[in-house]
């Protein structure tokens, strides 16, 4: 059976993570696994010495701080435990009762990709754990873990609000269409309004486009809002949703289309950097 994978760490997200988390949980009707990973180049299980063989006097010194590099691990490991347990009484408190507790020891992605069959959506917080209000930083392995992990993707803010409506940012390709598919088969979408915008230039081809993505939602029984603007990808994106007051932005990753385009390099980082909402990526 496939997941909701609310990913817990220390950062400030946590908490919106769980709740974001248990609401897809609850919208889908899917088990919640609550999951945990202890980075291994931080947090090393042990600490090799094999290239200090020799250093004389300092041999002592190195074993002293591998010793210490180990006990920084139990620690960081009983503090994981903590911290899922924790993310479990939120979790329930919010009416999940389907949930369970797993932590890994090694890299973030790779531990993501060792259950990516079991999971039908990831939930991950925006900022990292050294972001602060006033030095936001999102998380250093988000773009790794986007471009390697082949199931939907939510990143969220630090704070939770319920989401009410979400809006796709869509071009029209074959991929664009999937993802309208996607939505079309979601229950987590049932009964939202839903806005269908496009960037780029007005014309009839691309409204053509649109009415088909329209047509293709018909059954989720919503409103759909259809849109072409004009305009720089992410601040146009981000305008609109202000606007309309959208809740979730939902995009695919990763193509050659500008929507999916703006998704590489620098304006990544600007997009989850400004975002104040949670942002869906479909992969």
């Amino acid at each position: 059976m496939t997941r909701i994978v609310g990913c817990i760490d220390g950062s400030r997200a946590a908490s919106a993570v769980c709740d974001y988390a248990a609401w897809a949980s609850q919208r889908m009707a899917a088990p919640l696994t609550l999951f945990h990973v202890l980075d291994q180049e931080r947090y090393p299980a042990e600490t090799d010495l094999a290239g200090n063989i020799g250093l004389g006097s300092r041999e002592h010194l190195m074993e002293e701080l591998a010793e210490l590099d180990q006990k920084r691990s139990k620690l960081a490991l009983e503090q994981g435990h903590h911290m899922l347990n924790a993310a479990e009484e939120r979790v329930k408190s919010h009416g999940v009762e389907d949930v369970i507790k797993r932590q890994r020891h090694g890299d973030l992605t790779d531990s993501l990709l060792a259950i990516e069959n079991e999971t039908r959506l990831l939930v991950m917080g925006l900022h990292g754990e050294t972001s602060t209000e006033r030095d936001v930083h999102i998380g250093s392995q988000l773009e790794t873990v986007i471009r390697s992990v082949h199931r939907p993707i939510m990143l969220v803010p630090d704070d939770y609000s319920e989401p009410r409506s979400a809006m796709l940012a869509f071009d029209g390709s074959e991929t664009a269409f999937n993802g309208v598919e996607l939505l079309a088969n979601s229950p987590v979408f049932k009964g939202f309004p839903l806005h269908l915008v496009m960037i780029g230039p007005d014309t009839n081809d691309r409204w053509e486009q649109l009415k088909k993505a329209e047509r293709m939602l018909a059954d989720l029984g919503c409103e759909v809002h259809l849109a072409i603007r004009a305009g720089d990808v992410e601040k146009t994106l981000h305008a609109y949703q202000e606007e309309h007051d959208v809740d979730l932005l939902v995009m695919g990753a990763y193509g050659h289309s500008r929507i999916r385009q703006f998704l590489v390099g620098s304006t990544t980082t600007n997009m989850l950097k400004t975002a104040k909402k949670p942002l869906v990526i479909l992969r």
